[in-house]
């Protein structure tokens, strides 16, 4: 049996309304290719690995800084400019409802630890309203770091759905 994790009281709430239906919001969201096509922040790329779409199943990819700014970032931070990245889902609910826990091992001097995203996915009409709840990080710094490129990959998804309009 899995249990549904519950996000933290101070989680962050990411909202967007798309021109398109959640089936589609859905599959970019849960397949290799959809992944790959908008789930990186501007100047990173994904490769996806693993994707095991279940209650306790994986994703594995990896993503890589491309774009010059970024390489020059992570090269400072002293952080590779290629790293895995794993998420256990915790909720798989088609087309409404994904929750995963992402393996935070990747901040120079701390102990890996996971962090919970949910997304939400609510159909109206010809639009769908996706709410992403965001745990908060370790601190603030990270914590506004990873809203940042969550929400610059909402940007990116409502870019996808476009293309694919």
């Amino acid at each position: 049996m899995t249990v549904e994790h519950q996000p933290s009281p101070n989680a962050a709430r990411l909202e967007r309304t798309y021109h398109g239906p959640a089936e589609l919001i859905w599959e970019l969201w849960t397949t290799a290719a959809g992944i790959e096509e908008w789930w990186a922040p501007d100047g990173f790329e994904n490769l996806v690995s693993e994707l095991q779409l279940r209650p306790g199943g994986h994703l594995v990819y990896t993503m890589t800084a491309t774009a010059p700014e970024q390489v020059e970032f992570m090269k400072g931070a002293g952080m590779p400019l290629s790293t895995e990245s794993r998420k256990t889902f915790t909720a798989v609910s088609p087309p409404t409802r994904l929750g995963y826990l992402s393996l935070i091992d990747f901040v120079p001097g701390l102990e890996p630890y996971e962090h919970l995203t949910i997304v939400d996915i609510t159909p109206a009409g010809d639009r769908s309203h996706v709410v992403m709840t965001v745990d908060p990080m370790h601190d603030e710094t990270w914590t506004q770091r990873i809203l940042a490129g969550r929400s610059n990959e909402l940007d990116n998804l409502e870019a996808a759905i476009a293309r694919r309009a």
